[in-house]
């Protein structure tokens, strides 16, 4: 039986750029980093006590990855706050909390172009 999506797939250009764009201006938490060859690791990172982690692949190893663009959504229990801290860490934001009738939302950017939502 499946219980949890275990990874999601990130494609980007620069791992070490990224690295730092998830850790320090996410907040999030390295689980893997494994070399793979000279210039590539498994990479994968977290928000702190979640099952799920995205893995940053770079783009440079991965044929297709132009048209592999991820597609998640992260749950937030103050969304307002989370918002808040990560604009101050220098996260690009493409539109402020939103309010809906389902809930709170908002879209972020990470340095290669793709885009996230949260939810809250």
């Amino acid at each position: 039986m499946i219980t949890h999506i275990a990874t999601a797939a990130v494609y980007v250009e620069d791992q070490q750029q990224a690295k730092v764009f998830w850790s320090e201006k996410a907040g999030f938490e390295i689980r893997a980093d494994h070399p793979m060859g000279p210039s590539v690791s498994w990479l994968e990172v977290a928000p702190p006590g979640a099952e799920s982690s995205l893995v940053i692949y770079p783009r440079a190893i991965m044929q297709g990855w132009a048209s592999m663009k991820p597609s998640i959504v992260f749950q937030c229990d103050d969304i307002d706050a989370t918002y808040e801290r990560m604009k101050a860490n220098g996260v690009t934001f493409l539109e402020a909390p939103n309010k809906m009738s389902w809930g709170t939302y908002a879209r972020f950017s990470d340095e290669d172009g793709n885009e996230f939502l949260m939810k809250g």
